[in-house]
């Protein structure tokens, strides 16, 4: 009876052993599956898109500068705005239409980008505003100026409709009150650039 359990025993443990491993097996290569399919499905990761216009002088003005603009995505830009030789003081800051800037004048940049047809004016706080309204810049007494912002319903490369390379940016010689219609009584057009896609 004694010699019956035993064989018993030593027969019961001949089977778990020789379970283990295969279950082990299947258990490592389940696990370097898994391995293989995370590293396979890394993250792409994202290029964001990116534009800039030199800023020149016009109508006898000596500004001068540079804006960069980054699109985030999701219908949202940044840029960063930065003159020299300005006057100091409060001067309007808009995208124009047309990207041209050869006039002395720069009235060859058209009226404000405008594709939706609205009445000109204030970002966040109006209902309604021209795609080009952007806002005022601040000029000290060294001449030089910043400006950066982040706007909604922009694009690098998007829809006609929000698409800023090819357009104008234009500083005028006063501030944009946001309420004259339709450019704000911002006065002359003092600097001019043309946005184009970076490299």
């Amino acid at each position: 009876m004694k010699l019956s359990k035993l064989a018993i025993v030593v027969i019961g443990s001949t089977i778990m052993v020789s379970c283990g491993p295969s279950n082990k097996g299947e258990d490592a290569s389940s696990s370097d599956s898994t391995e293989m399919s995370s590293g396979d499905n890394k993250p792409e990761e994202k290029v964001m898109l990116e534009a800039k216009a030199t800023i020149n002088p016009a109508s006898g003005s000596n500004m001068h500068g540079e804006m960069t603009f980054t699109d985030l995505g999701e219908g949202d830009v940044t840029f960063k705005l930065t003159v020299e030789g300005a006057e100091p003081g409060t001067h309007a800051v808009h995208l124009h239409q047309t990207g041209d800037c050869s006039a002395e004048d720069a009235t060859s940049a058209g009226g404000h980008w405008n594709p939706s047809d609205v009445e000109h004016g204030k970002r966040a706080v109006d209902m309604k505003f021209h795609a080009g309204d952007i806002d005022n810049m601040e000029v000290g007494a060294d001449g030089k100026g910043e400006l950066t912002m982040t706007i909604s319903g922009w694009s690098i490369g998007g829809a006609d409709s929000t698409n800023i390379i090819d357009h104008a940016v234009i500083i005028h010689a006063k501030e944009d009150d946001f309420a004259t219609q339709p450019s704000g009584a911002a006065g002359k057009r003092v600097a001019c650039g043309v946005i184009e896609k970076a490299d």
